[in-house]
């Protein structure tokens, strides 16, 4: 029997593995730059001694090669100082003269603020964010799904499935989120509990592998703070019990009581100080100043809610923290996760706008009913996407 040969990529490990893969990435990027219409693709070509891939790009109406997409075959990065830039491109396709982009007075950035409304949409939210306009949200605050954690909750059997799924989603947040803007992450280590007493339990560091993600995806690494439960939080999960017992050397487990919430930054030229002088509003920058009362460490206190019907839900008052020290009144915040919604009722206290996304239909009822209840008037003015908006429910009298 003749074995069949691996491939490089595949004995290498590459995240982008084929032509296929390869064109995808490269429309998303012609998308950004507008140029998607008059540029076809030619076929894409590995170049395994630098573990890149190399993407033709053709004329439409030349039919002539005028530049090259250039991937990172480990990361799907597109490099952008072996790609032809977005203004050769042009050029070439005007027959003017290419434009020397090292020199010359670069024409001023704007600072331009999104029309999107506040929207709720039921569905994969992977394909939801392919529908939002480039550079439209000036906030993404999530918790998505933990790995495994909860069967009711989880979809995901192998943790690479997951983590690819996780790297989806950030690389496609990545063009919806506004230049030197934040995407802030909730994420916790995941237990694997055993299977029978001949094995032991397993504990995913899956802050560290998604940190890797977002750095691959183009994003900055800002801060790590820890979100901290009262003590008795953790016993939930059974670890530590068995210490607290026996109190034999080597079966120490420590209970946990902490989240992540980790804040990255999109890569731009952009100071934080840009955005605060160049904001077309200053009444608005002025009325998002932060009180005294703010969190002056990257140790946050905060209970836990107990009281949702989710099966793993984040307290508001966590949502409220991050949605002010991270966007202007007026900003538009998502959650591709949406849950029960804590993000959207933290935006309706806090005058912001939300976009949240929800594959589970059983929580858009909950998510009405939460929004209607911190801001009657928002409620009825939000557009529902692959879905009508559910009649809130009535409080019973007593």
């Amino acid at each position: 029997m003749i074995k069949e040969k691996k491939s490089v990529s595949n004995k290498r490990n590459y995240l982008v593995s084929n032509v296929l893969q390869c064109k995808d990435i490269t429309n998303i990027w012609l998308k950004e730059i507008d140029l998607v219409q008059a540029i076809n693709l030619g076929l894409p070509e590995i170049d395994d001694r630098y573990n890149i891939w190399r993407v033709p790009l053709i004329s439409g109406l030349s039919k002539e090669k005028i530049g090259e997409v250039v991937i990172d075959a480990f990361t799907t990065e597109i490099l952008s100082d072996k790609t032809t830039k977005p203004s050769m491109l042009e050029a070439r396709l005007l027959g003017k003269k290419e434009i020397n982009t090292r020199k010359g007075k670069e024409k001023k950035k704007q600072y331009i603020l999104s029309k999107v409304r506040n929207t709720i949409g039921l569905g994969d939210s992977s394909n939801l964010i392919d529908e939002m306009p480039t550079e439209s949200v000036d906030l993404i605050f999530t918790s998505p799904p933990y790995f495994n954690a909860r069967p009711e909750y989880s979809d995901y059997e192998v943790y690479e499935d997951y983590l690819k799924e996780m790297r989806k989603i950030i690389r496609k947040s990545h063009r919806v989120l506004n230049d030197g803007k934040f995407f802030v992450m909730n994420c916790s280590h995941v237990l694997i509990r055993r299977a029978n007493r001949n094995e032991s339990s397993r504990r995913i560091a899956v802050p560290f592998d998604l940190h890797r993600i977002f750095i691959e995806e183009g994003f900055e690494f800002i801060d790590d703070i820890i979100w901290v439960k009262p003590e008795g939080a953790g016993w939930a999960t059974g670890r530590g019990r068995r210490f607290a017992k026996d109190r034999n050397a080597m079966q120490y487990k420590a209970v946990p009581v902490t989240e992540y919430v980790l804040v990255f930054r999109k890569k731009s030229d952009l100071l934080i100080d840009w955005f605060i002088k160049n904001h077309p509003d200053k009444n608005i920058v002025q009325d998002s100043r932060i009180g005294d009362d703010y969190e002056k460490t990257n140790i946050w206190k905060i209970n836990p809610n107990t009281h949702s019907k989710h099966p793993a839900p984040f307290p508001v008052e966590l949502a409220e923290k991050v949605i002010k020290y991270y966007s202007f009144k007026g900003d538009v915040v998502m959650d591709p996760f949406a849950g029960s919604g804590t993000v959207a009722v933290a935006c309706s206290k806090l005058d912001r706008r939300f976009v949240l996304f929800e594959i589970n239909p059983n929580y858009l009822q909950i998510i009405q009913d939460e929004i209607t209840k911190a801001n009657s008037s928002i409620a009825e003015e939000i557009l529902w996407v692959n879905t009508h908006a559910p009649v809130p429910t009535k409080k019973k009298k007593l």
